[in-house]
């Protein structure tokens, strides 16, 4: 069994996309997924399945848009894979409350730094499959726009370092 961890996009954001974490764990048994945990409303599921990592995403992405009634992403990394995200956070001397991960389903492009926009304070760095980014005085005052961001989603540096330790459990 393979310890995954899933984000969701747009789950309990700004009044859209209401999920209760009660039946996010729910779906996720009836996929099949065992040792199922929710971290915050904002659709963070830490579980264990035989299947391979695309067969995750896309088994839960389908339940979910049944549920939902239009489609939901998700973005999904094995405990090892956010254990590496943690440890390559180029910003891990800065506030982890204002410092994020934002998810992807591939690498960013190459011109990523390039085409951002309305940058003014913020840090940016490319990871893997994620873009890193240091907003020095909180994203609320931020007008960075990230176009490879678009289909991504964020948290910051608490929450992975959270769903870190539960993904270590035995």
């Amino acid at each position: 069994m393979t310890r995954y961890v899933a984000f969701l996009r747009a789950v309990n954001v700004g009044g859209t996309g209401k999920l209760a974490m009660s039946e996010l764990r729910t779906m996720c048994e009836s996929l099949g997924f065992v040792q199922v945990r929710t971290y915050i409303a904002s659709g963070n599921v830490v579980f264990e399945s035989k299947l391979k990592e695309a067969s995750v995403k896309s088994k839960l992405e389908h339940c979910l848009a049944d549920y939902a009634g239009k489609p939901v992403g998700v973005l999904v990394r094995t405990g090892a894979e956010l254990v590496a995200v943690l440890e390559s956070n180029p910003f891990s001397s800065a506030a982890s409350n204002r410092c994020v991960a934002i998810f992807l389903d591939a690498a960013p492009p190459a011109d990523t730094l390039k085409q951002a926009s309305g940058q003014q304070d913020e840090e940016i760095a490319i990871g893997t499959r994620e873009i890193y980014v240091h907003y020095s005085k909180g994203i609320a005052h931020s007008k960075l726009k990230i176009p490879a961001a678009k289909n991504g989603t964020a948290r910051n540096m608490n929450t992975v370092a959270r769903l870190v330790e539960w993904a270590l459990e035995a």
